[in-house]
């Protein structure tokens, strides 16, 4: 497969959306990546699965610069492996649904590592609470034939997994920030979850 199958291939899962600005920057470079993974024979589950090690262990190493890799590494395993489902031509409706489930477990630990960084629990299980509703409504209204919602809320995977990461650093430097932050992604996830709903009440009156 080359670039540019690849692309349209995406772009069709993805409901057309446009490839264009970091989009684009990223396909290219998980492009890259995925194409001699292909070639080794490395399967999607593989890196789905990596990725859901690399959150166990930044659970069990919060408190050590390790954490950050681990979760630049859970990331990036979740952030590839649909790419190389794409040009390996194993897509899948269970891949899909695997994928989705090891990512809820992976932030399951990712809360997890906050919280042994000092965050308050009540804070944790909040945040983690409207996560977890806000990907159930989208899943819901996939099921619903709404593949794509029409919006990227102010608190998708990638500002979660930035939060959690400046809480890392923050943590390693001796800066009290852990419960800041926490609060934060309360209050992001909570806006989230209502730029969601509303978006969805709309599609669903229509």
């Amino acid at each position: 497969m080359d670039k540019e199958e690849f692309f349209a291939t995406w772009s069709k899962l993805h409901g057309d959306a446009k490839i264009e600005g970091i989009v684009k920057a990223w396909l290219q470079i998980s492009f890259a990546v995925v194409k001699p993974l292909s070639k080794l024979k490395v399967t999607p589950n593989l890196l789905t699965f990596a990725g859901l090690l690399a959150a166990i262990a930044l659970w069990q190493f919060a408190n050590s610069w390790a954490a950050a890799v681990f979760l630049v590494l859970s990331l990036f395993f979740d952030g590839i492996d649909g790419s190389l489902a794409i040009v390996s031509r194993v897509t899948s409706k269970f891949g899909a649904f695997t994928d989705s489930f090891v990512d809820r477990l992976s932030e399951f630990f990712w809360a997890l590592a906050l919280y042994k960084l000092g965050a308050p629990a009540f804070l944790v299980f909040i945040a983690l609470l409207a996560t977890y509703i806000q990907e159930y409504l989208r899943a819901r209204a996939g099921g619903l034939g709404y593949e794509e919602v029409g919006i990227v809320t102010i608190c998708e995977r990638p500002v979660r997994a930035s939060l959690i990461f400046i809480a890392i650093i923050a943590n390693v430097l001796n800066f009290e920030l852990v419960t800041y932050i926490s609060v934060i992604w309360v209050a992001m996830q909570i806006f989230a979850l209502s730029q969601l709903t509303r978006s969805l009440y709309k599609r669903l009156t229509n």
